[in-house]
């Protein structure tokens, strides 16, 4: 599963939680990682991955933000990840929950 390599990758990483799934306890930063998407042609898989910053401040969120690009422009060094392409991040500011937070986009060729 690519959200689990992509987890654990983050993780190594950054020194930081990064989950699945929103669970109680999490500190003030952490990281969110969502398949939004995925496909298969001639036997190579795709998938699209949104990857949520969280912080305490915007500006926490954004810097979080900047530190995940950075390391998944290594992911590709990964043996059984051939393509991992920004497709674009932004500010997506939880209003409802009042949590900063920052998302990266990415589409991903694995196998």
């Amino acid at each position: 599963m690519i959200e689990e390599k992509v987890r654990k990758y983050l993780e190594a990483m950054l020194d930081i939680p990064v989950r699945m799934e929103e669970e109680p306890g999490l500190p003030e930063e952490y990281i969110l990682i969502e398949k939004t998407g995925s496909g298969e042609e001639n036997h190579i898989a795709s998938a699209t991955l949104a990857i949520q910053s969280y912080s305490g401040s915007l500006y926490g969120a954004v810097s979080l933000n900047e530190r995940v690009k950075e390391a998944m422009e290594k992911i590709v060094e990964m043996d059984d990840i051939s393509k991992c392409q920004l497709n674009s991040d932004y500010n997506y500011t939880d209003t409802t929950r009042k949590k900063y937070r920052y998302q990266a986009v990415y589409d991903m060729v694995h196998f």
